[in-house]
């Protein structure tokens, strides 16, 4: 694996404290180089939401972006409004061009105001409706760009109660519904019988509305267990960053993220002592400890003090004592180090959706969870 240099004093970043996210976009090319042809004819909506899934909005959509892809997802209006914005000043900067308005940006939480209105009508953001007031505040807004309705088909979370009387109201406001829309509640379980269930009742729902209308339905797990059903729209979220959706089916898709501090301190220490907060752990025997410069204010889950591990040098390192804010102590007894040595949380190295299946939780709230403090750095 390329580690990034460390920060220099000739041009230091926004703090030098080695914290660092590398985000390595060649494996984000080949996770969306498999997702197309997993995808077959249908088209990708890539999802960006949460930035990135904390892997950076800005650059991931950039780099997706010059790589053909000309559909992404966030959430809300603001984060639509500012990826609208850097993708315009981009593709000025790459082409000479004031606007980049073919590039589709869907919000998946649709509007929360009228103001969201507003700022999808300047920005032409296609946002999701569930709500009558949704179309009144994008007539108020003089709004006549594109709408997604959604359906719910079983998981109930978010969904039009009646999807036909939206999109006859759409009509009559000239707002044009450019597809309908569901989500899958148990793809990553791929004999749960929810995904039939819901397969058949959003395909209900789309002939009994307008058959002829696009249709959105598969995320990263639904691409892996029923690529037959990819209809119009696919919406990979989680495989965009290198996380196999669903066990025992892999497709290849290389890590994107890798969570990364150094060793600030070493020092050797006797049976008996105590390490961090509480004096959790004790020594059973001389041990050899590293501090690194990454806690649980960088992303660092305080639920692995204790039972965690991190990579350095190749080698795995068990994590001990408490987790601090800004530190985690390692015990590196059993293996060659010296100061500045890099440390990866996860990445290439220690995969994500390992660490978070000792959480029991999954790889997304690791990803979600990497604080702003941390530096977004591009890799190779």
């Amino acid at each position: 694996m390329h580690y990034p240099p460390m920060p220099s004093p000739a041009s230091p970043p926004v703090s030098n404290r080695p914290a660092i996210a590398q985000i390595n976009h060649s494996h984000l090319l080949h996770n969306y180089a498999l997702l197309k042809v997993q995808a077959d004819s249908a088209d990708i909506m890539a999802v960006v939401k949460a930035n990135a899934y904390g892997h950076g909005m800005e650059s991931i959509a950039a780099t997706l972006s010059h790589a053909g892809c000309t559909h992404f997802a966030v959430t809300d209006a603001s984060e639509g409004l500012a990826l609208r914005q850097h993708l315009d000043m981009q593709h000025a900067s790459d082409q000479g061009a004031s606007s980049l308005h073919n590039i589709e940006i869907t919000l998946l939480s649709g509007l929360f105001s009228s103001d969201d209105a507003a700022f999808a009508c300047n920005a032409a953001l296609t946002p999701i409706i569930t709500e009558p007031r949704h179309i009144n505040w994008l007539q108020s807004a003089h709004f006549h760009g594109h709408v997604w309705i959604k359906i719910d088909s079983g998981m109930n979370r978010m969904g039009a109660a009646d999807p036909a009387t939206l999109l006859t109201q759409c009509r009559e406001a000239e707002i044009n519904v450019c597809g309908l829309m569901s989500h899958l509640s148990c793809a990553d379980e791929p004999e749960h019988p929810m995904n039939r269930l819901q397969l058949e009742t959003f395909s209900q729902h789309c002939e009994e509305i307008d058959p002829a209308l696009p249709r959105s339905l598969l995320n990263s797990a639904g691409m892996m267990i029923m690529p037959e059903h990819a209809m119009h729209t696919v919406r990979p979220g989680i495989a965009l960053y290198g996380i196999e959706p669903v066990k025992g089916k892999t497709l290849g898709l290389k890590p994107v993220m890798s969570l990364l501090g150094s060793i600030m301190q070493l020092r050797d220490i006797p049976a008996g002592a105590a390490v961090s907060y509480g004096a959790t752990f004790i020594a059973p025997k001389p041990m050899r400890l590293a501090t690194v410069s990454l806690g649980y204010a960088d992303g660092v889950p305080r639920g692995l003090s204790g039972i965690g591990s991190v990579c350095i040098n190749g080698e795995a390192c068990p994590i001990i004592g408490r987790i601090c804010m800004d530190y985690t102590m390692v015990d590196v007894s059993h293996i060659d180090c010296a100061l500045g040595d890099f440390v990866e949380f996860w990445g290439e190295q220690h995969p994500a959706n390992s660490v978070a299946s000792q959480l029991d939780t999954i790889s997304y709230t690791l990803f979600t969870g990497v604080g702003a403090r941390v530096q977004r750095v591009n890799g190779i």
